[in-house]
């Protein structure tokens, strides 16, 4: 009899399980130990093809009533909360993420959004418009139809959620114990250069959304031509931690390590004013070489494995290197968490996303300077501000589509901590497609 966990190395094609046409699997490798942990059938565009065709207009998903795709929303995140220790110690092993981060973060996230959108199911509605004449007048929103959807490795279950609660309780289908009809969900793991190629090219598919790199994004806006599918993207970033004198320091040294630095919101600019950078440095430096690094699965570890190469483009320049960015152990994929000050603009650790435990601490004199030097790149997703009085002038200021404002210490609160599962979130300027602005306050 195959065990659930060798299933779930299989895809999952209207609902049920199907191995590659290929026999080509993906291997697996644990980040901490660099051992292989499994192996996953690897899509490619025949399965692509059978996860397309697995709904039609008028199956039962589609014409089901939506209070019914509410209810089984709620089935699904019953399932995750009762498996919540089980898939948080599967996101570490995968990910190399510390179980606290998985289990309180992930997870918790995951169940939150799944049981925010059962409750839109039925709530979305068109309206009557009044016009001339004996006719009756209405809109009606109607699904998109078919999404090809791809999520990215830093918080898969987390953003698995976030792209299918939305299209699952508006009746959309894309490329399951809970009880969804054949169809209405289809998973194809695979390489971007198959699955994914297939995916954008297919002209049955009808919108993409995409969370990954910037380089890889310059491809998928070549794609959506053959049928002018929409297309949402969430990408790379740079975002500017802007540090004011009056702010707390020991509140101001979160907003980069943060799920080890690989978080799309990481502030990896960080601007201090000239009063308090040099403290604000000797803290930072206090701070990463306090970081316990080790299996993501023990406790009092702080920080699991990851990947990096910028770290040494700028040891031999002028930015000074004031702890640690090497290798640490001999096993496993570990970079000590790293700082540097004295660093400048136009250096490379400053205009490229880093995606890790790497701190880039810059010096400004005045908000009119740090507001030019914050805007002065092509992302913007994300900005943070450290101050008591001067946030709003600033936030006015910012291209970001999302500014978090910290007016005074709520560390040690768990009550005051940003939850994003049911916030709307923005992008602005180059290379981010979609959203609102958002300006979140923790008070």
């Amino acid at each position: 009899k195959t065990s659930l966990f060798m299933l779930l190395l299989t895809l999952f094609i209207n609902n049920e399980w199907h191995e590659s046409c290929s026999g080509r699997k993906i291997p697996v490798y644990n980040p901490a130990t660099g051992k292989l942990l499994s192996e996953v059938e690897e899509a490619d565009p025949v399965k692509v093809e059978s996860a397309r065709v697995a709904l039609q207009l008028g199956s039962p998903w589609r014409s089901m009533v939506a209070s019914n795709r509410g209810q089984l929303l709620t089935k699904l995140a019953d399932l995750v909360e009762r498996d919540w220790l089980l898939l948080a110690t599967l996101e570490g092993l995968d990910s190399g993420k510390v179980f606290l981060m998985a289990y309180f973060v992930d997870l918790m996230a995951t169940i939150k959004t799944l049981r925010y959108y059962c409750g839109w199911a039925h709530k979305i509605h068109g309206k009557t418009t009044p016009v001339d004449g004996e006719y009756l007048t209405y809109t009606r929103h109607e699904p998109i139809g078919v999404c090809g959807q791809i999520i990215p490795w830093n918080f898969p279950v987390m953003m698995f959620a976030w792209k299918i609660a939305p299209a699952l309780c508006l009746a959309l289908c894309f490329c399951v114990q809970a009880g969804f009809p054949p169809g209405g969900v289809n998973v194809v793991p695979g390489y971007g250069q198959t699955a994914g190629c297939a995916i954008s090219h297919h002209m049955d598919i009808d919108k993409i959304a995409f969370t990954g790199s910037t380089a890889v994004s310059i491809c998928w806006e070549t794609y959506p031509e053959s049928n002018l599918k929409r297309v949402t993207l969430e990408l790379g970033r740079k975002n500017p931690n802007i540090v004011f004198a009056d702010c707390d320091l020991e509140q101001a040294h979160s907003g980069l390590f943060f799920n080890q630095g690989q978080c799309c919101l990481a502030g990896s600019r960080v601007f201090v004013e000239e009063p308090i950078y040099e403290e604000f440095v000797h803290r930072s430096v206090e701070k990463a070489r306090s970081k316990v690094l080790g299996n993501p699965l023990l406790q009092g570890v702080d920080q699991g494995p990851q990947i990096m190469d910028l770290i040494e483009s700028e040891k031999n320049k002028r930015a000074t290197l004031e702890c640690e960015g090497s290798a640490c152990g001999q096993q496993g994929l570990f970079i000590q968490p790293t700082v540097f000050s004295n660093v400048t603009d136009s250096m490379r650790i400053a205009k490229e996303e880093i995606f890790g435990p790497v701190q880039q601490i810059m010096c400004f004199r005045s908000i009119h300077e740090v507001i030019q030097r914050a805007n002065a790149t092509y992302y913007g997703l994300a900005a943070g501000v450290f101050t008591i009085d001067k946030a709003l002038t600033v936030s006015s200021a910012l291209q970001a589509g999302m500014v978090c404002f910290v007016f005074a210490s709520c560390s040690g609160n768990a009550d005051k901590t940003i939850c994003l599962d049911s916030s709307p979130t923005g992008d602005i300027v180059v290379f981010d497609y979609g959203g609102n602005s958002l300006i979140l306050m923790s008070l």
